[in-house]
């Protein structure tokens, strides 16, 4: 998903006619997990989740008399419901909701996160919820990073800056932690949610054939920094491919061995043959790439293996280091399904990898 953040600020509606929800807690079986979240408008969802369903139409519900009264929440709802109840969760667990109605307030924030996305550089959104009465909650955000501090109080930084510190070196895109934090003979406590936001990943597609075109689309919408190459200006353009971020043309080999090869790029070789197919592969090798992957049959990457070990443009474990034949094994027939498999293996590594 796109950063919702950024959708805040991108979207063309005013600011002060949205609310933001976001899940900051569950117990049990929930449809969606911490940190999720949602932008509302006075029309309904406008971009994001929290899960779909009942638990969603009742925020949207409650989004909407928000925005009219300016009023946040922090409300919790119990998805223990018996079959029977048609209109009702049945989950069976209970989630913790964030209804924040004044995203005008956060605006420096969001322009802070922003610089961050385009500086390439990961951070902490910490949301403060302070609960004064049943139905009057502050809410506060920071941003904070390894290079920047937010003004907060002493008490409450010390105890922050660790964990935050520790977020950024685990890279867990979907951390997202709880604390609860009080100043000594003050009243009341917060909660302070601390989500990790990372910039997207950096997608390189070698090949701007079908595949290459279908994958890029695929890998939009999944929060990849798509970079398209290839030689042939037909294909490697914006109105072919308008999703990509960047589109290169040029031989393939020669760019992948100039581009920046780091733990959070990922490298897809979906050339128009077996030599184009080598070129890509080699500059690859041996790097720190998150993933690199390539198209072929059982034969090809055979075939492949053999020359790459036997002319030392390989090792062994090189070469098992890459996912070759491509994609999750779905039984694709069709350059979609192609697309979807490679797709699907890409978040895999990117959900999992440490």
């Amino acid at each position: 998903m796109k950063n919702i953040y950024l959708q805040i600020l991108d979207n063309q509606l005013d600011i002060s006619r949205m609310v933001l929800a976001t899940v900051t807690g569950t117990i049990g079986s929930a449809p969606q997990k911490s940190g999720s979240s949602a932008l509302f408008g006075k029309k309904g969802l406008i971009f994001g989740t929290i899960g779909g369903g009942v638990v969603e139409g009742r925020v949207a519900k409650l989004a909407c008399e928000a925005i009219l009264s300016k009023k946040s929440g922090h409300l919790k709802f119990n998805l223990e419901n018996d079959i029977s109840a048609k209109e009702e969760a049945i989950c069976g667990g209970q989630i913790s909701i964030l209804i924040d109605a004044n995203l005008n307030n956060h605006l420096l924030v969001f322009e802070q996160l922003k610089r961050s996305f385009k500086e390439q550089v990961p951070g902490v959104l910490m949301t403060m919820v302070t609960r004064f009465s049943e139905d009057t909650v502050l809410i506060n955000r920071y941003w904070m990073s390894n290079t920047y501090k937010p003004e907060i109080p002493e008490e409450f930084l010390v105890k922050i800056e660790p964990v935050v510190h520790s977020i950024l070196a685990e890279g867990n895109p979907s951390d997202y932690r709880e604390m609860e934090l009080s100043i000594p003979d003050e009243e009341p406590s917060s909660l302070f949610f601390l989500e990790a936001v990372f910039p997207p990943a950096k997608l390189i597609i070698a090949g701007a054939g079908h595949i290459g075109k279908s994958l890029a689309h695929l890998a939009d919408m999944l929060d990849f920094d798509v970079t398209v190459i290839d030689d042939r200006p037909e294909y490697a353009n914006p109105v072919n491919i308008p999703e990509a971020t960047h589109i290169i043309v040029n031989d393939i080999g020669e760019t992948l061995k100039d581009l920046k090869k780091s733990n959070d790029t990922y490298v897809v070789i979906v050339t128009r043959g077996h030599k184009d197919d080598a070129s890509a592969l080699k500059p690859c090798l041996g790097s720190d790439l998150a993933y690199i992957g390539m198209i072929g049959s059982k034969h090809k990457v055979s075939v492949m293996k053999s020359d790459f070990i036997e002319n030392g443009w390989a090792t062994v474990k090189q070469w098992d280091s890459i996912h070759t034949p491509i994609g999750i094994d779905i039984k694709p027939r069709t350059v979609e399904e192609i697309a979807i498999s490679i797709a699907a293996q890409l978040v895999l590594v990117r959900n999992t990898k440490k």
